[in-house]
């Protein structure tokens, strides 16, 4: 079976989440069972760039990477949408740890792949109420006791944070999942900005600010609060 491809970069750093700051190519798939009201990658989902869905087998995918990065990478971070929809994107895993490369992968944790047990670093990322979804619980519940029985590399959990319900949201989670590595992480809401230096200084002082509030929580003491990194490096931009 093929993988709707989408964008295919790097290498780069990783900007969120358990691996921030690491080496890694971006597999970018097409697809979200979710329409996040905040989404930064809206074109994998809206219908915006259908025409550039590519439909590549595991091996194009390799090919494509290896002439994009050469010999300079050995991570590789499938993205999306939600790559989590997809149970062909195992034959890539496989072909992928044939070749020595390390796999990352964040899904929002609404449908379980057998697959997800073989990825080295794996994101859960439930959205929290700005995003205008509902996390199903009994899902997630499900899919952290498979990751806790069988998981062969790492698995955490990331909350993207935009005002106080979301703080809420994240501490709830971190409640039911006492257990589970769990990042904070600030939003981004301002995906118009081009200019960089602006969108910095706004960034960071929302930043400062979730930091204060995670100190103040006496809930969350086993917690990281981490910024999206990236947009501090290229702003809004695509493909970095």
């Amino acid at each position: 079976m093929t993988i709707p491809v989408l964008e295919i970069f790097g290498p780069t750093i990783q900007g969120e989440g358990m691996v921030i700051g690491q080496k890694t190519m971006f597999v970018r798939t097409a697809g979200c069972d979710y329409s996040c009201s905040w989404c930064d990658s809206k074109f994998t989902w809206d219908g915006s760039e259908k025409n550039n869905i590519r439909k590549m087998n595991a091996k194009e995918i390799l090919d494509a990477l290896i002439e994009e990065g050469g010999d300079r990478f050995g991570h590789v971070t499938i993205s999306g949408g939600n790559p989590g929809l997809l149970p062909q994107l195992n034959n890539l895993v496989d072909l992928l740890h044939l070749h020595g490369v390390k796999v990352a992968l964040e899904t929002q944790g609404s449908k379980w792949q057998s697959w997800f047990t073989k990825i080295n670093e794996l994101t859960l990322s439930p959205k929290p109420p700005s995003s205008g979804m509902q996390t199903d619980f009994s899902v997630l519940d499900k899919i952290i006791e498979s990751l806790s029985i069988e998981q062969k590399g790492t698995f955490s959990l990331k909350i993207v944070v935009f005002d106080d319900a979301d703080l809420g949201y994240a501490r709830k989670v971190h409640q039911r999942y006492p257990t589970v590595e769990l990042f904070i992480q600030v939003g981004n809401d301002d995906l118009e900005k081009a200019n960089e230096a602006e969108l910095l200084a706004h960034l960071l002082e929302r930043y400062e600010q979730l930091i204060d509030q995670v100190m103040a929580d006496k809930e969350l003491k086993h917690v990281r609060v981490l910024p999206q990194l990236h947009t501090y490096l290229w702003g809004n931009k695509r493909g970095v």
